[in-house]
């Protein structure tokens, strides 16, 4: 466990801004950073950070938290792998008791693997730098790629031995479980009835690349072949598994996010050495695809950090054709893309390494080309003088300009088409419409074939209930979290009889502290807050209010459960939509509520009050409903709830004018 005074450091050093920054591309905005949700696919952001309130708000996924929770989120770490996380960013030196064995045990299946992976990250860096065998091979490969010695720390590059279960033993000696290294991929196992099982390492006789998440968490390995095994394929990855997607991780995007948010810009190469060869050049905006065909989700894990991506390939033709499809998928996204190709029998990895870090700045900067000019230069070598050619190249171009979201964008492109390949921008602009009906067309069939036989459809227009007991809740602990300790002056509400016997209410203004007047009232009254996690907050506030001078949001939310503290932030950065919305800029001006926080809590408690009261009579109005009861008693009481209802409706006018 990790000690209570290293979980309060880690709290009161962490800047939340920093931390997010690291993953998401902030802009910022007033007292605020703004971004694009890294948990949704969106165009316009939604996602808030507060730095004065240390929460962070995601608006089109309903997500929000702390500094801890955005980790917990973002990365699937738990609690204490946030905590040490942070400790680790921050240079916090970690107190944690010794955890017992059935502690270790009930450790969720996703840290084990996580933990098994870390193992076998060091054991190869082990491997390479201290066994005979590793230097000899594995170091002697690196040196042979011109890679330096703090490189391959940087990038913990590592050797497997060439022996069938040399790691495999070392790891189960260490007490791994087997059952984790064969779901890492780590340990092929082999069943064989009647006998035991026979374990081999996957990666034997291996250079080995530890792919990395955006944290820097182990998720799986890459690993080359030395020997000219034919059988045998020269690169070998992790198998898929609950901590490895191979669509969804890019090589190298742990060491070049930051890089990448500051250029503003991210490299997208092939293999490995082409991202470590950039690396030690000095470019550090470069990730891989790892080998495999781009994917959306890759291309969204770039997105969060940039809107500009440039591909490079070298000058393989059939690489570079593969290409055009992987433009495609970037351009759905709403992302700028330009491409780069190297000479023939050149590479990033081998270019970078015998360029200056000048002249490959230079070369990039000049020979990056807008996917337009591009697609066109490869496609137009192919036509030569066939008309019909021509035609598929101009129609294929037209189709990725489709797949462009942004309208201006479209046309500006379909100007430059026009002029590249000397055809009018009329028959481009109804091409690009008829590709546009026919996707409309083809979701249209879509549905219908999806659609049961003799089904009705019918366009329900589902209206959702509004919860005014939630609604009004949520704003006591609202105007607790924000004005709780402040003393403001109220009107009180006094139920007196007048002359005739009749109910009034007689007004006494008060001075006192907002948490104060909150409680009395609703102690007065015996209203108990009926959401768990309000009522939680509720009486957390009230005891923290109450035993302390001054009180501290950020302190008081570090303290609080993961689940609170997601409803917390909810409620602390609704007020930020209006930046989101840029209301002022349109001359709308929201109310500010620091104005009048008496009127406010007021205004509340007693909408409070008189909803309940309505709840009341509604309850015993359901009890006279059976004629054979005598039902004088409720039908007073109703009279009574209706009579006071009827006083606290003209205040709460009142005090809304």
């Amino acid at each position: 466990m990790i000690s209570k005074s290293t979980i309060d450091q880690v709290y009161e050093t962490a800047r939340l801004e920093e931390v997010i920054g690291d993953f998401v591309q902030l802009k910022k905005s007033g007292t605020n950073f703004k971004g694009l949700s890294p948990f949704t696919d969106e165009r316009s952001p939604s996602f808030m950070v507060s730095p004065v309130k240390q929460i962070w708000k995601d608006f089109s996924s309903g997500k929000g938290g702390n500094v801890v929770a955005f980790l917990m989120e973002h990365e699937h770490f738990t609690y204490p792998e946030a905590i040490k996380y942070l400790a680790k960013k921050y240079n916090i030196e970690i107190e944690e008791t010794e955890r017992t064995d059935e502690q270790k045990e009930q450790a969720n299946e996703k840290e084990s693997m996580y933990l098994v992976s870390e193992y076998a990250q060091k054991y190869f860096s082990e491997v390479l730098w201290e066994r005979e065998l590793g230097k000899a091979i594995g170091l002697s490969y690196f040196k042979e790629r011109g890679f330096t010695d703090e490189t391959i720390k940087k990038f913990s590059l590592g050797y497997c031995l060439d022996q069938w279960d040399s790691f495999t033993n070392t790891a189960l000696d260490k007490g791994y479980k087997l059952e984790y290294l064969e779901k890492t991929g780590l340990t092929i196992v082999k069943k064989q009835e009647g006998q035991e099982a026979r374990k081999f390492d996957r990666f034997k006789g291996r250079v080995m690349f530890p792919i990395q998440s955006m944290s820097g968490r182990v998720l799986g390995f890459g690993g080359r072949i030395l020997t000219n095994d034919k059988k045998a394929a020269k690169y070998l990855n992790s198998p898929e598994s609950d901590i490895y997607h191979k669509s969804k991780v890019l090589y190298g995007i742990y060491h070049a996010k930051q890089a990448i948010a500051k250029e503003d810009n991210c490299y997208l190469v092939e293999g490995y050495t082409d991202v470590i060869q950039f690396h030690q050049r000095g470019i550090h905006n470069v990730v891989a695809s790892s080998g495999t065909a781009l994917t959306p989700d890759q291309i969204r894990l770039v997105n969060r950090l940039t809107k500009n991506i440039t591909v490079l390939f070298d000058g393989d033709a059939a690489g570079l054709r593969a290409s055009l499809r992987g433009i495609d998928l970037i351009l759905e996204q709403g992302m700028n893309v330009r491409v780069c190709t190297f000479p023939e029998g050149e590479d990033p990895d081998s270019f970078s390494k015998n360029n200056s870090l000048e002249e490959v700045h230079q070369y990039l900067e000049s020979n990056s080309k807008d996917f337009i000019q591009f697609k066109a230069s490869l496609l137009i070598k192919e036509t030569a003088n066939d008309p019909i050619k021509k035609a598929e190249t101009v129609r294929d171009i037209v189709n990725s300009i489709s797949k462009i979201p942004d309208r201006i964008k479209k046309e500006i492109y379909i100007q430059e088409c026009a002029q590249l390949m000397n055809i009018s921008e009329s028959v481009l602009f109804n091409t690009l419409a008829q590709i546009g009906k026919k996707e409309i067309a083809d979701e249209v069939k879509k549905q219908k074939e999806e659609q049961k036989p003799f089904q009705v459809v019918k366009n329900k227009v589902v209206q959702e209930k509004l919860d005014v007991q939630y609604v009004l809740e949520k704003k006591i602990i609202e105007l607790l979290l924000l004005y709780g300790d402040t003393t403001q002056q109220f009107d009180d509400l006094l139920l007196k009889e007048d002359d005739k016997g009749d109910l009034i209410l007689e007004k006494e203004t008060v001075e006192a502290r907002v948490f104060e007047k909150i409680y009395l009232d609703l102690q007065d009254d015996e209203i108990e807050l009926t959401n768990a996690n309000f009522r939680d907050i509720y009486y957390k506030l009230i005891e923290d209010l109450n035993e302390k001078e001054h009180f501290e949001a950020n302190k008081f939310i570090g303290g609080l459960d993961q689940d609170l503290v997601s409803e917390i932030s909810s409620i602390l950065m609704e007020e930020e939509k209006y930046i989101l919305h840029d209301w002022e800029r349109k001359e709308i001006y929201p109310k500010e509520k620091s104005v009048s926080i008496g009127q406010l809590v007021s205004e509340t408690i007693l909408t409070l009050r008189c909803y309940l009261i309505k709840k009341r009579i509604g309850e015993l109005q359901e009890k006279t409903q059976d004629p054979s009861l005598d039902n004088s008693e409720i039908l007073q009481e109703i009279m009574n709830y209706l009579n006071l209802n009827s006083l606290l409706g003209k205040k709460l006018a009142r005090v809304l004018s």
